[in-house]
């Protein structure tokens, strides 16, 4: 049967000795990690609800400590919404580098168990410490240990540990904070059968709502669907799901060395007042068009694909793309794509309030050449000497009118 108890637990001192045989996968999450850190510097807080964010104009949360999620605050809220909610709150500003500085220690001690570690957030990774292949150890007293350590820096994790990455997800948010909760193998089933579908990685408000009118609000019900009919009714992605859902997912941990392919690259930004006036929406669109175009040339990728998105309310978005001629990542054919998309898409006169633009498709290391005219040729010199100029004396060294604006 699936177990869970918190880490510190004595009642888990049994868990050590429980047999595991096959894949053992740990999540590691750390909790309301901006908001402990904020705290673990500044004792005089501690026990307060804690917001990192800012409090002014179009922001939203960042974190919330569990004290501030008491009144129904939590990250990605609007900074006004959570204001009504707590008026009390402790308003802190995010300090990235502080935060980095003490997530590497966290992966420095996953790193130490074992080398399979795949971080996929600041706060959270994934790792493996199936026996045998590193260890003979439990993995249960391995994971206890691991807590044990992040304890000692003055912040606390909770654990998820099974046979798959997405039941160590689920497991990972059944108790917090500092929870350790472990499902056997063979378990699977009886862990997930009467969880709700949005439990599931994958799975938001949308699907849920049309899994809902099929008939299907729990795993144990998605597990039990006919993967080729719920496709007819909800597209590929039903089989993945279903997979999932039946505990039959596969996907190793990959470690930080693992090549792994790249699937876009985008950028968006938050305005403080909204953006009406056309010109000024131009000049923001560019400017975000040229972070991305920057971005490509780093990382050395050429798209097919050019997508814009627009957000005039929280909930009203609007996206749309396109296929390129032919891959390429100079600012001119990035920026030329995103203002012909937004021509298409932008309702005039609506206040917009976020503005983004993302790529995909990519074709390979840019150093490959393909059959581009002399136009195209001369915008990658231009943007390639706009880099170089910007690596050597900063961003501020030269900048486009529309950046000024924006």
């Amino acid at each position: 049967m699936a177990t869970y108890n918190r880490a510190m637990d004595t009642s888990l001192d049994f868990a050590d000795a429980l047999p595991w045989a096959g894949p053992a996968i740990g999540l590691l999450d750390l909790d309301a990690f901006f908001a402990s850190v904020e705290e673990l510097d500044h004792p005089e807080w501690r026990g307060l609800p804690i917001i990192v964010g800012s409090p002014d104009g179009r922001s939203v949360v960042s974190t919330a400590s569990y004290e501030a999620r008491k009144y129904g605050v939590h990250s990605a809220m609007p900074s006004a919404q959570a204001k009504r909610l707590c008026p009390q709150g402790v308003w802190v500003r995010p300090h990235f580098a502080r935060y980095k500085e003490l997530s590497d220690r966290v992966m420095s001690i996953l790193g130490d168990e074992t080398p399979l570690v795949e971080q996929v957030s600041i706060d959270e990774a994934f790792f493996d410490v199936s026996p045998g292949r590193y260890s003979r150890e439990s993995p249960i007293s391995i994971c206890r240990r691991i807590q044990g350590r992040v304890a000692e820096l003055g912040i606390t994790c909770s654990i998820g540990l099974s046979t798959t990455k997405s039941i160590s997800k689920i497991a990972s948010e059944v108790e917090k904070p500092r929870g350790l909760t472990f499902v056997l193998p063979g378990s699977e089933a009886s862990f997930l059968k009467d969880m709700p579908v949005r439990a599931l990685s994958g799975i938001g408000p949308a699907m849920e709502s049309r899994l809902k009118e099929f008939g299907i609000r729990t795993l144990g019900e998605l597990a039990a669907a006919d993967p080729d009919e719920l496709e007819r009714r909800v597209g590929s992605y039903a089989h993945t799901m279903i997979a999932r859902a039946r505990g039959q997912e596969d996907s190793p941990v990959r470690a930080a060395s693992d090549e792994r392919e790249v699937k876009s690259v985008s950028n968006e930004r938050t305005y403080d007042e909204d953006l009406v006036d056309d010109n000024e929406i131009r000049a923001a669109l560019i400017h975000v068009a040229g972070l991305v175009g920057r971005r490509l040339r780093a990382k050395g990728l050429k798209p097919h694909t050019v997508g814009i998105k627009i957000r005039y309310e929280f909930e009203n978005t609007l996206s749309a793309q396109m296929q390129l001629s032919a891959p390429a990542n100079d600012d001119a054919t990035i920026i030329a794509s995103a203002l012909a998309l937004l021509e298409k898409t932008h309702v005039r006169g609506r206040g917009i309030r976020l503005l983004g633009v993302g790529t995909s498709g990519f074709d390979g290391p840019a150093g490959q050449r393909s059959l581009d005219d002399a136009t195209s040729e001369r915008n990658r010199e231009v943007s390639k000497a706009l880099d170089d100029i910007r690596s050597r004396f900063g961003d501020a060294a030269l900048t486009r009118g529309s950046d000024l604006r924006a």
